[in-house]
């Protein structure tokens, strides 16, 4: 599933940095926290290597 957002994306790839021992786990905030503890690193991947160019900074909400 690709990312809806730029920052979205930047979640992302932190949990998949947590989740591969790059950076701690403690480190992790807000959504990347959630997305490392609910999504596998196969979905981590695909979300973040998503293009930014042409995503808004936050998806807006209907």
């Amino acid at each position: 599933m690709p990312a809806k957002s730029a920052a979205q994306q930047k979640a992302a790839g932190a949990a998949l940095a947590a989740k591969r021992g790059d950076i701690k786990k403690s480190e992790l905030k807000g959504a990347s926290k959630s997305m490392e503890k609910s999504m596998s690193e196969t979905e981590l991947e695909k979300m973040a290597s998503t293009k930014r160019k042409g995503k808004p900074e936050h998806k807006t909400r209907h």
